[in-house]
């Protein structure tokens, strides 16, 4: 179900999609609200690898999910950050802005802690040949173009951007979970002969991550709204950017096990912390 040329096309109408949907102005929060937007960003670029790192010490599973796991954890927020935000009572803009700088600086960040994780695990089994500026032009061509040039349309042409959003995000969100399922599918067998090693560790990274926003947001200050939106920007990776990197830029099924784990674990937890939130609001209020 996943191939080589529909994973990239998908990935990258993904990426334009998202970039359709933001408000390039929603990018003035770097600079309007910069505690915010400097923990959003230190919590995502820094904190959550960290996790993600400790866990693989911690677990130590096989090379392959060791490198999955760190892989996932350098992946930007998911297409559905926003959204998910928004149900929960999150400040949108704050979500849309760490997604976008996030997902632009995927060009550099996903291959640097990749290649850490490959030298750091690889030689538990086997050496591998990192393909680092394969890895990083293929990012670039599949999640910092599409997302620039989505950007780019709702810039210069806001009615535009906003007609085809309404079927692009719809139809992105579809090609996500098509995305998910047929990594799913094609690598079921290794999910149930593994399901001790990556479950626990893609659920514990999950709720580590989204635990650590709430409180390092709390401790910063920050107001209800902008914690919300950075624990759900920590809390939903870009699980589709995962499974491209390890099929098609590094060849290797096994490394989208925890990406694949992960993406059916992240919107569970999502939806209890959504639900969470919203009884809050509605006890606030009587």
């Amino acid at each position: 179900m996943i191939t080589q040329t529909a994973l990239p096309l998908a990935l990258a109408f993904i990426m334009f999609a998202m970039g359709l949907t933001m408000d390039p102005r929603d990018l003035r929060l770097v600079f309007t609200h910069p505690r915010a937007m400097a923990v959003g960003l230190g919590a995502k670029l820094l904190l959550l690898p960290l996790l993600g790192l400790g866990l693989v010490l911690i677990w130590q599973p096989e090379s392959a999910f060791a490198t999955g796991m760190i892989l996932l954890a350098a992946c930007p927020a998911g297409v559905t950050s926003a959204l998910l935000t928004h149900l929960a009572g999150g400040r949108i803009a704050l979500a849309a802005a760490i997604t976008a700088l996030t997902s632009l600086a995927a060009t550099v960040t996903v291959p640097l802690l990749v290649n850490f994780g490959l030298h750091l695990f690889a030689g538990y089994e086997q050496s591998v040949d990192i393909p680092v500026g394969r890895m990083t032009l293929g990012i670039f061509l599949v999640d910092t173009v599409p997302l620039a040039l989505g950007l780019a349309v709702q810039h210069f042409s806001p009615r535009t951007a906003e007609r085809l959003g309404r079927m692009a995000r719809p139809l992105a969100t579809l090609l996500f979970a098509l995305i998910v399922v047929g990594a799913f599918i094609s690598q079921r067998h290794a999910l149930i002969e593994h399901v001790n090693d990556v479950v626990p560790a893609a659920l514990a990274l999950n709720l580590l991550a989204m635990t650590v926003a709430w409180v390092v947001g709390g401790g910063f200050g920050l107001q209800r709204s902008d914690r919300v939106a950075v624990v759900m920007e920590n809390g939903l990776q870009n699980s589709a950017l995962g499974i491209f990197v390890a099929v098609t830029l590094l060849n290797s099924p096994a490394m989208m096990v925890p990406s694949i784990v992960y993406a059916f674990v992240m919107n569970l937890t999502a939806l209890a912390f959504i639900l969470v939130q919203r009884r809050r609001v509605r006890c606030s209020l009587l």
